[in-house]
């Protein structure tokens, strides 16, 4: 399960750090923890906050979160039909 995460942060890493090579490794992250509104130290940055805003740091604010997303049902009726069984 580590590994999965490190090889995602990494990937997103790579493709994120390459648009700005003329930084180094530690002015990316912070620059990526500033993005996320990050107050503090580096040090408090966590892994899943520089994934999250590494994956959406190019959306839309008006664009949902993908783990979300694929859970949200527009229509209420339906939600609810789906919710007792009824329609998939």
């Amino acid at each position: 399960m580590q590994c999965h995460r490190i090889e995602e942060l990494l990937e997103l890493l790579q493709a994120a750090w390459l648009a700005d090579r003329d930084l180094s490794l530690v002015q990316f992250v912070s620059k990526i923890a500033q993005e996320a509104g990050l107050a503090g130290s580096l040090m408090d940055l966590s892994d899943d906050m520089l994934i999250y805003q590494l994956k959406m740091r190019d959306k839309s604010q008006q664009e949902m979160i993908p783990g979300l997303a694929k859970d949200c049902v527009p229509d209420f009726k339906e939600a609810l039909l789906r919710a007792r069984g009824i329609t998939k």
